[in-house]
């Protein structure tokens, strides 16, 4: 019997420490970038990403300095984004609408996603990729649901909503998993 009991605690045992683990993992892939350990963006990354030189004749074209390996580049004086592979390939790129809260130029993390929500202009949207917060407001990108284009929002609500079409909103949460690199240049 001192053999089953033994067996039966080791089992429970191992099932809790697995349990907490997957819940760890929930809580830290969900808290926001401020919270979440993660560094924002660092003041050399966001020295030497304000500056990415633009290819005048493709306007289109990735700015170069804006890093390698696999990443999201957004800029914010452009409201362009990119998709970028491991190769350092564009897969696609894509016009956007921000809100009214611009981040600041620095490196990101995509710290966590939400399938549909309630935008802070209220409107229902939907493949929202979070990736900082500015004063308790959420930064990131997201599709409204239909397409309905963003209504007129008082100057005096703060909205980070960094808006797509939704075929590009559908190519942003396919590829921008939690922990995905989000370089922001101006």
């Amino acid at each position: 019997m001192a053999g089953t009991s033994s067996v039966i605690v080791a089992g429970l045992t191992a099932a809790a420490v697995g349990a907490i683990g997957f819940l760890a993992y929930q809580a830290q892939a969900t808290t926001p970038a401020s919270l979440g350990g993660r560094p924002g963006p660092s003041a050399s990354a966001a020295a030497a990403a304000s500056k990415a030189p633009r290819d005048r004749r493709n306007p289109a074209a990735l700015p170069s300095g804006s890093g390698t390996g696999e990443r999201v580049v957004y800029s914010v004086d452009d409201d362009r984004v990119w998709l970028i592979d491991e190769r350092d390939r564009v897969r696609r790129t894509f016009r956007v609408r921000p809100g009214n809260l611009d981040p600041l130029p620095g490196t990101y993390w995509v710290s966590s996603r939400s399938n549909a929500v309630t935008g802070s202009d209220g409107l229902p949207i939907e493949h929202v990729v979070r990736f900082t917060s500015i004063d308790g407001v959420a930064i990131g990108f997201s599709a409204a649901v239909g397409g309905a284009p963003r209504t007129a929002v008082d100057p005096s609500v703060k909205t980070g909503g960094i808006r797509e079409t939704r075929a590009d909103g559908n190519a942003m949460w396919t590829f921008a998993t939690i922990g995905v690199r989000v370089i922001v240049i101006r």
